[in-house]
């Protein structure tokens, strides 16, 4: 079996090292007076701006039906509080902006925690602020308070390509940090089902259970991507870990920060991928692109002239290879937002525009509209009798609004004395915090109830 000399394999290193920027002059030398190449210099600057979160929650355990009954509990005298437990976890973070303190990591790594500490590579620990996160695409950020920390450039990670050298840094099984190297094994991964918008950065470098939310950084050490998942089918690392490209990421945390909440909205087209029968009976040269297969009556895709059976070949000047392309990319952007999209129509390239609209929300958790709605499950009426409003349509029993009177059933009509016909009105009327004065109606009567 051939190998490469060490020494070819040294020059190789070193002229990937060589064209990063790094230089030789900070490698370590070795008996023979050469330069030994080494991540370590590279290494000292990057690993301070990644950090070791650790989390608390406070989980409800679940109760035997009986114990929901009122009086049940009052004969046998059990307090009217729900059993709970607490669950910790360990995860990862990477500091981007060293002057306002934001920590981005993974939303599994913070979701529904009460509690959030971030420990810096010098043992300083400090109790962060949740600043928002985006469960759909499994991006979080956080917010610390503190002087002299440091922070990661962000490298443009639409330039990466297949066989560049990265460096994953995290911590792994809550062993401390820890750095791995390898290269990117593919680039825009999809379809893998882990998250709701998925454009991955593939790596062999070792990534595993405590590394998400951690830094994936090229050789110059500016990060390329966050740290989110691994495929193990036997519960170990096999070489093929996943990364969020540091665009996408940027991108989401900008609007986490703006707006505590990604607003994704709606162009009103379904897709589906070119396969190869397709491209013969479209007549393409490739099977890439998406083909459009609905458009939804007055939404923006539709007054932008788009038509079932057109190739959407590019979105905002970038390559669409698939309809996955097409959800990530509509998926980043927000309401009111502008879209450039390049089709094939009857076999002649056009460029449509269209602008994002809001989405009519249909179901919700309550918890997303007002933190006094927490443990329900509200929809639109819209129950074809020409009724208008906010249906409960499931409630915990243990949650502060079923305490307070609220019931499976009833369909709010008024929140803080605004007139509620759907969910993005009721959503409307409870911002602020305050308390929530509904106007309910049950069983064709009608009265208010107050949420402090």
């Amino acid at each position: 079996m051939s190998r490469f000399p060490q020494k070819w394999l040294a020059l190789v290193f070193m002229g990937g090292l060589a064209c990063s920027g790094m230089a030789s002059a900070a490698w370590p030398i070795g008996a023979d007076g050469q330069p030994i190449p080494s991540l370590a210099p590279m290494l000292k600057r990057t690993t301070p701006a990644v950090v070791n979160i650790s989390t608390r929650t406070q989980i409800q355990e679940a109760e035997h039906p009986l114990m929901r009954d009122p009086f049940f509990r009052h004969f046998f005298d059990i307090p009217n509080q729900p059993r709970r437990r607490e669950g910790s976890s360990l995860g990862s973070g990477v500091i981007v902006d060293a002057r306002r303190g934001y920590v981005l990591t993974n939303n599994h790594v913070i979701d529904k925690a009460d509690e959030i500490m971030v420990t810096l590579s010098d043992g300083r620990k400090l109790n962060a602020k949740l600043v928002g996160a985006d469960p759909e695409s499994d991006i979080a950020v956080v917010k610390v308070d503190s002087k002299d920390l440091a922070e990661l450039a962000v490298a443009d990670s639409d330039r990466l390509e297949v066989g560049d050298f990265v460096v994953a840094i995290g911590n792994p099984f809550g062993l401390g940090q820890t750095v791995t190297s390898g290269i990117i094994s593919a680039l825009g991964r999809s379809g893998l089902g882990i998250e709701g918008y998925e454009d991955f950065i593939q790596t062999d470098a070792s990534i595993n259970p405590g590394n998400s939310g951690g830094a994936l950084v090229n050789l110059k050490g500016e990060l390329i991507g966050i740290n989110t998942a691994i495929l193990a089918p036997s519960g170990g690392n096999v070489g093929i870990g996943f990364a969020i490209p540091a665009n996408m990421a940027v991108r989401i945390m900008n609007t986490l920060v703006a707006h505590g909440e990604v607003r994704r909205g709606l162009l009103g087209v379904s897709v589906q991928d070119v396969s190869h029968e397709l491209a013969q009976a479209f007549g393409l040269k490739e099977t890439q692109g998406a083909v459009v297969t609905g458009v939804q009556p007055d939404s923006p895709a539709d007054k932008a002239g788009l038509e079932a059976g057109d190739i959407v070949l590019a979105i905002n000047d970038r390559k669409v290879r698939s309809s996955m392309d097409v959800r990530n990319a509509i998926g980043l952007l927000q309401v009111g937002e502008a879209v450039r999209i390049e089709v094939l129509h009857k076999g002649e390239a056009e460029t449509r525009e269209a602008k994002i609209a809001a989405p009519r929300l249909a179901v919700a958790e309550g918890q997303k509209l007002s933190p006094k709605l927490a443990g329900t499950m509200l929809r639109n009426a819209d129950g074809g009798g020409g009724e208008s409003g906010v249906l409960v349509e499931k409630i915990h029993t243990a949650s502060y609004a079923f305490q307070a009177g609220l019931r499976p059933g009833d369909i709010i009509v008024m929140a803080n004395r605004r007139p509620v016909q759907d969910l993005a009105d009721l959503e409307k009327a409870a911002k602020g915090g305050g308390q929530l004065l509904l106007n309910i109606e049950r069983d064709g009567g009608g009265f208010f109830l107050l949420l402090r």
